[in-house]
């Protein structure tokens, strides 16, 4: 039976600044911005080419401080093109770190959650 990540809560203190941070300057998509109750604000978003989302919000029971999520891993295609992407649209992204295991970028939101883009090394 396939097991497959959907969706990966990233704490946030802003939701509509980090909604504008992830589609404006990481293009994601926004797929849903839903009030479910005035306690309750569900936020999906997609990177693109990704099957698994993230979700900001309010009242979704996270027990993240806002920025201590520094764990999630992506794989890009060319290192250096989403570098220079991302330093285009003013993120302040870190790299090309290269290691013998792939290439990397990393960056942080506006509240400090960091990223990390793996360009994965060629296979034999």
């Amino acid at each position: 039976m396939d097991w497959k990540i959907e969706l990966i809560h990233v704490p946030v203190s802003d939701v509509d600044r980090a909604k504008e941070f992830y589609v404006d300057k990481l293009g994601f998509n926004a797929d849903h911005d839903v009030r479910v109750s005035p306690e309750l604000r569900f936020v999906q978003l997609t990177p693109p080419g990704s099957a698994c989302s993230i979700a900001i919000g309010e009242g979704l029971g996270a027990t993240l401080a806002p920025g201590s999520l520094d764990v999630i891993q992506v794989v890009v295609a060319d290192a250096d093109a989403v570098l220079a992407e991302l330093r285009a649209k003013g993120v302040d992204a870190q790299g090309v770190d290269d290691q013998a295991w792939g290439r990397f970028v990393t960056l942080a939101d506006p509240d400090g959650n960091r990223w990390t883009l793996q360009q994965l090394p060629p296979r034999d």
